[in-house]
């Protein structure tokens, strides 16, 4: 009996690209694929984030713990991140995390010395690495406007200072996982949808009158159909604003007219929208997710072999053949 192949080639198609989104089609996949490649931009692109805070002065209304809490949440640029080591498998520093082949250093000092409330900053952070620092969410168009006081000209605020008081501290910046916290997660948001396939029976349709065909369409929650001026058809003018809601085929049975219009999901296409934090660009998010799940699929294949999958995947290894 010769073997039944289940290869597929799936096939990306860039629809919109920014430096903090991207919108693309997932082609010739199923579910599985399409929800593996989700869930590894949330939980396992591997970023750079604050994870040790040493405080030295602290006269500020916000307690030590809050502040180091908040200082975790900064996205930090991480493009560096993928090449970085954990900080528990650095031979280096033997783990210990503080080292600069697994670790990034950060100094706050700031002090309000006038009666007017001192705001620090992201932008106050000072990094022992250039190609580190605090994601800057300013409009490089809107940097001389004297009038615009918006929060993303002055940094993401960490606390505010009135006169006298002080904040100085040390950081200690690793590398980590949105599974293991989601300080590290390169997402703001990650989703995809089934390709809706719409078809209306124009034979059925051309029985309503416009009254009812004007009624149907705004039946729809989102703008899916509408009316053509010139020739009075309804006409789909957006069939991925289509939500699976079931409204339109509702209002068509509750109108007598079961069957007026067909929608199925392509089950083999799907639309990504991918929102990043700024830590990393949506478009490397995508391509470093591809890496890891192509890893991941590397220790699927070795997991048979027993020595080799220990030694290359540890303890993933040894989880594959359900020890």
């Amino acid at each position: 009996m010769e073997s039944v192949s289940y290869q597929r080639f799936p096939k990306i198609k860039i629809r919109e690209m920014k430096d903090d989104y991207l919108k693309f089609e997932l082609r010739e996949t199923d579910a599985s694929m399409a929800n593996a490649l989700r869930r590894v931009m949330i939980a396992e692109v591997p970023t750079i984030a604050i994870d040790l805070v040493e405080i030295e002065v602290n006269s500020s209304v916000l307690n030590d713990e809050f502040i180091a809490h908040r200082l975790g949440l900064i996205p930090l640029t991480s493009e560096r991140a993928m090449g970085m080591r954990f900080s528990r498998d650095c031979d280096a520093c033997d783990g210990d995390g503080q080292c600069e082949y697994c670790s990034v250093e950060f100094h706050l000092r700031a002090k309000c010395i006038t009666d007017q409330t001192l705001d620090v900053t992201s932008k106050d952070l000072y990094s022992s690495d250039h190609a580190v620092i605090p994601v800057d969410f300013s409009d490089p168009s809107d940097a001389n406007d004297p009038f615009d006081h918006t929060e993303t000209q002055r940094g993401i605020i960490i606390v505010k200072l009135r006169r006298g008081q002080e904040l100085r501290l040390r950081a200690i910046a690793r590398k980590g996982i949105g599974k293991d916290h989601a300080k590290w997660s390169p997402a703001a948001t990650v989703t995809f949808m089934y390709e809706p396939e719409i078809h209306i029976n124009e034979d059925l349709m051309e029985t309503l009158t416009l009254e009812e065909k004007l009624s149907w369409i705004e039946s729809s929650p989102t703008k899916v159909f509408d009316i053509d001026e010139v020739t009075q058809q309804v006409v789909v003018v957006d069939p991925e604003a289509y939500t699976y809601d079931d409204e339109v085929i509702k209002k068509a049975e509750a109108m007598g007219k079961r069957g007026l219009i067909d929608i199925r999901a392509k089950e083999d296409s799907f639309i990504f929208t991918v929102e990043s934090t700024g830590a990393v660009k949506a478009s490397q998010l995508v391509l470093n997710a591809i890496e890891i799940l192509k890893q991941k699929l590397d220790a699927v294949r070795l997991s048979d072999d027993t020595v080799e999958a220990d030694d290359q995947f540890g303890e993933l290894g040894v989880h594959m053949r359900g020890g």
